[in-house]
């Protein structure tokens, strides 16, 4: 593992793995194969593969820059974001589960190489790719009534159960003393600024304006 991350102290005494170059750069390599690979295999026609892929591409980027807009953080990490995970659910919604998988794992490997807190390999893979794969899992409802209302509220659940797992598993030791059990503080610690931002982000997307708007670019994705 030395060659992708070397170990390092960090401020609660505990080691963690940094990247080095060769692991930024493995990474970004495999987040491109995964977006190509994915308009390969769950494009709905050969010809709007590089539709979706635009289309992906973009939700990546805005979902990129809104993350980095945080309502309010909380200390161990996670934070209420400008409607961030929006734009990965978007993409489940409008191209299926098999692309919103895709598109969820590799904004999971992006968020990786913008902000890595890695302790193991298992622990990455519960935090990064499969926390934020699980957003895909609004294509369950791609095309079913009130599809991304449903969508999102799965997707967000997909990732509060993988937030919930990394924070009992690996990080229950920093439970407070008043929490009965690392169950119940991974449980109410994740729950607080996930649930936050899905209410938010509910209300909005159940505005007229906002739900004309995005009905409206879901038929640009299918023309």
């Amino acid at each position: 593992m030395s060659f992708f991350a070397t170990p390092v102290t960090d401020e609660w005494g505990g080691v963690t793995y940094q990247l080095t170059g060769a692991g930024y750069t493995a990474l970004v390599i495999l987040m491109l194969v995964l977006l190509l690979a994915g308009c390969a295999i769950f494009g709905k026609k050969r010809r709007m593969s590089a539709k979706q892929l635009a289309f992906s591409a973009m939700a990546i980027a805005l979902a990129t820059v809104t993350s980095m807009v945080k309502l309010f953080e909380l200390p161990m990490g996670g934070s209420v974001t400008l409607l961030s995970m929006l734009f990965i659910v978007l993409i489940g919604y409008w191209y299926g589960l098999g692309a919103g998988l895709t598109v969820g794992f590799a904004f999971g490997i992006l968020q990786l190489i913008l902000g890595p807190y890695i302790i193991s390999i298992p622990q990455l893979l519960v935090d990064y790719p499969l926390a934020f794969g699980a957003l895909g899992l609004a294509g369950i409802f791609s095309r079913s009534r009130h599809g991304l209302i449903k969508g999102y509220i799965a997707a967000v659940l997909g990732r509060y159960f993988f937030a919930f797992l990394s924070g009992w598993i690996f990080f229950g030791m920093f439970a407070p003393e008043n929490f009965p059990n690392a169950v119940v503080y991974s449980l109410a610690y994740n729950g607080s600024y996930l649930g936050a931002e899905a209410a938010i982000t509910l209300a909005i997307i159940a505005l007229p304006p906002v739900n004309k708007a995005l009905a409206y670019v879901k038929q640009m994705t299918e023309q």
